[in-house]
């Protein structure tokens, strides 16, 4: 449980970093990681070949951040099972011939999913990315000045700073239980209700306690001010070169220029 509770922080460790990409405004990042997601989703269905091109995006990212791919995999395989599950039912349900390949027959459901699939990766890693180059309260405060629903704001802070108490006290529990046992492992099937109404109770009290520390410490949960950074020429260029890329592969197609490349194959 204790690996577990550094697991889910490791990422947000790499926001402290110094790189171009680290000193650019938050509301840079945030803004550009929405158009980006947006214009991924909008594509159809068998826009395969159409979505290629953004790859650009994850790919600048983790080069000039210098983030670790393998962290950042790590957390979409945990996503990516959900989507596979979701869109194995277009393998029967579309079986339209799309293409061949030779002696190869591609249908129409093979290739939705391999976009949905492709889309949940694409997007993925733009939040995981931002993550890991933005610290999360800096997150948070832009999403208040974006104007965003407060409930919403409030529930996704929360919730990400108070899983890591909640499997604290878990730990801390066990670890009595575990002492008070004689033998066997894990908790008995008799001991789980009060085990887990223990740790609800033990987990509102710390919590309420956290939550005061952190109203003692400045935290509000209305809009307060943005800070004293402006945006730089660095924040406008960035934000508008993305956006321009994401726009530019959304409304034109530039797979004949990508062939054009290949001698047209």
């Amino acid at each position: 449980m204790r690996s577990r509770i550094g697991d889910i922080y490791a990422l947000e460790q790499l926001s402290g970093g110094n790189t171009c990409i680290h000193r650019l405004h938050p509301a840079a990042k945030l803004l550009t990681t929405m158009v980006f997601i947006v214009t991924v989703m909008s594509f159809d269905r068998y826009a395969l070949g159409r979505l290629a091109p953004y790859l650009f995006y994850p790919s600048l990212l983790m080069a000039l951040s210098e983030t670790p791919y393998t962290m950042l995999f790590k957390r979409l395989a945990v996503a990516l099972p959900f989507c596979l599950f979701a869109g194995l039912a277009n393998l029967w349900h579309d079986r339209a011939l799309a293409f061949s390949l030779g002696a190869l027959s591609v249908h129409y459901g093979q290739v939705s999913l391999l976009v949905l699939v492709f889309r949940v990766y694409l997007c993925v890693m733009a939040v995981l990315l931002l993550v890991s180059v933005t610290p999360f309260a800096e997150i948070t405060k832009t999403l208040r000045w974006l104007r965003l629903p407060l409930i919403f704001v409030v529930i996704m802070e929360m919730t990400y700073r108070y899983i890591g108490i909640l499997i604290d006290e878990a730990y801390g529990m066990y670890t009595a239980y575990a002492l008070r046992r004689t033998r066997g492992k894990g908790v008995d099937a008799r001991d789980m209700g009060s085990f887990i109404g223990q740790l609800l109770l033990r987990s509102l009290d710390r919590a309420e306690r956290v939550y005061h520390a952190m109203l003692c410490r400045g935290y509000t949960l209305r809009l307060g001010r943005q800070g004293d950074r402006a945006w730089g020429r660095a924040d406008y260029l960035y934000g508008a070169l993305i956006c321009a890329l994401c726009l530019a592969f959304r409304f034109f197609d530039i797979q004949p220029v990508i062939a054009g490349l290949f001698g047209g194959r």
